[in-house]
């Protein structure tokens, strides 16, 4: 009796279309991220900062290949490059003047929207040669994709939290 061709890993069937879920997730988090900006007093920037990895995003759920496409890569790059420079700088800021909770001051939450971006954005840049990714890239693409959702409803529902915010972060939520 001849042996079966082994199966391939459990993992590998549904990695693609968790891959995609979490890309189609990501992409809509992005969205809301930069339409709840509308009444920010920079909001022309945040959504900007917002809608180009939204962008990015929804186009890896749609085609994972499309990570490998020139214009997608020098973009998500220069956009990466950006948002970590911009961390950089708010960490420096926070660590000479913060005194509260990150998520009381205006410029941790902004730290935390562009520490996802980066995040994010790294997890798909290289993905082109493995869109389906890895078993350990999965799961951290789960969790990052899981966290915004979490940490959004932990805030809506912490209504002490948003109450020593400024009104244009307590009213989009």
């Amino acid at each position: 009796m001849a042996l079966a061709e082994p199966m391939a890993p459990a993992a590998g069937r549904w990695a693609p279309a968790l891959w995609r879920a979490c890309n189609g997730l990501m992409a809509a988090f992005f969205a809301l991220a930069a339409v709840v900006q509308v009444n920010d007093p920079d909001a022309g920037l945040w959504m900007a900062v917002y809608m180009i990895p939204a962008g990015l995003t929804l186009l890896v759920g749609l085609d994972p290949l499309v990570t490998g496409n020139l214009i997608w890569k020098s973009v998500s790059a220069i956009h990466i490059f950006l948002c970590t420079a911009w961390a950089v700088r708010l960490t420096h800021y926070l660590v000479l003047h913060t005194q509260w909770n990150l998520l009381h001051e205006e410029e941790g939450r902004e730290l935390f929207g562009l520490v996802i971006i980066t995040a994010w954005m790294s997890l798909c840049h290289h993905s082109s040669k493995n869109p389906g990714g890895g078993r350990i890239r999965l799961a951290v693409a789960t969790a990052v994709a899981l966290l915004p959702a979490a940490a959004w409803a932990y805030v809506y529902i912490n209504t002490e939290l948003r109450s020593s915010w400024p009104a244009h972060c307590r009213t989009v939520i």
